[in-house]
């Protein structure tokens, strides 16, 4: 499986950096949000309550969890473009791991995450966010946007295997992608929201990706909170990355 995963990570890699405007827009769009939102929610610091004096400092985390949310969203295309050129049945009918496809597949894609929260920490620093949670709070954050990515990707693929349309795929996670992003602490402190979206983010595993990020950059982390976000995001990626897998049998069936 090891080995099949090395060989499909470098196929979608290759296929990814063979198209400039794929890489201009992944790497554009996270700091045209990061800039664009921190300007225009910039005043809600001044609400009572709000615990944060920077917004770009809170921000920032949030917009690296919705960045990995977004990007994982098309990662099912790949699988449709592979399905209409009839290279998936290829692949199926060969003797490639099941779990070395799907996992091939998505470290490619958590190779732009990880690329895409470096350049998110870079653009809010250089507008004057300021962490001091230090090397581990970077590390945590990465890590949580990656799993994120994961998680979100292997969702779109198991779309992608059983709607086998791009245009089923997009509207669906449109659909998911908006209330997840929306009803979670990305823009706003849960503290001044409404009491159902605190509820609803309760079982948002975005909101939980956030969370460990944000903790763990503060000066005072609450490593208690960190790791049982971050545990509840493991588990959702696992569980999801398994599902994703066992959709190739249904996609097989149907063909």
């Amino acid at each position: 499986m090891i080995a099949h995963t090395g060989l499909v990570f470098g196929r979608f890699t290759r296929a990814s950096y063979r198209q400039p405007a794929l890489i201009a827009f992944t790497l554009v769009q996270p700091a045209i949000w990061l800039l664009l939102f921190g300007q225009l929610f910039q005043g809600v610091v001044h609400i009572p309550g709000f615990g944060d004096s920077s917004y770009i400092a809170f921000l920032t985390p949030g917009i690296v969890m919705m960045t990995a949310l977004m990007t994982s969203g098309w990662s099912g295309t790949s699988f449709i473009q592979d399905m209409e050129r009839g290279v998936m049945d290829r692949l199926l009918a060969s003797p490639v791991s099941r779990g070395g496809l799907m996992a091939g597949q998505l470290l490619s894609n958590a190779t732009t995450t990880f690329i895409q929260t470096i350049l998110v920490f870079a653009i809010g620093i250089a507008a004057g966010a300021r962490y001091d949670g230090g090397a581990v709070g970077y590390l945590v954050t990465i890590a949580a946007s990656v799993l994120v990515g994961l998680a979100f990707g292997s969702l779109s693929n198991a779309v992608a295997l059983l709607t086998r349309q791009q245009e089923a795929l997009i509207g669906i996670f449109q659909f998911v992608s908006l209330p997840l992003t929306f009803m979670s602490s990305i823009m706003i402190d849960p503290t001044v929201a409404p009491h159902w979206v605190n509820v609803a983010a309760r079982y948002n595993p975005v909101d939980w990706a956030t969370i460990a990020a944000r903790e763990s950059l503060a000066a005072s982390p609450d490593w208690s909170s960190v790791g049982r976000h971050s545990a509840y995001l493991l588990a959702f990626t696992l569980i999801v990355g398994w599902l994703s897998t066992r959709a190739f049998r249904t996609y097989q069936r149907s063909v």
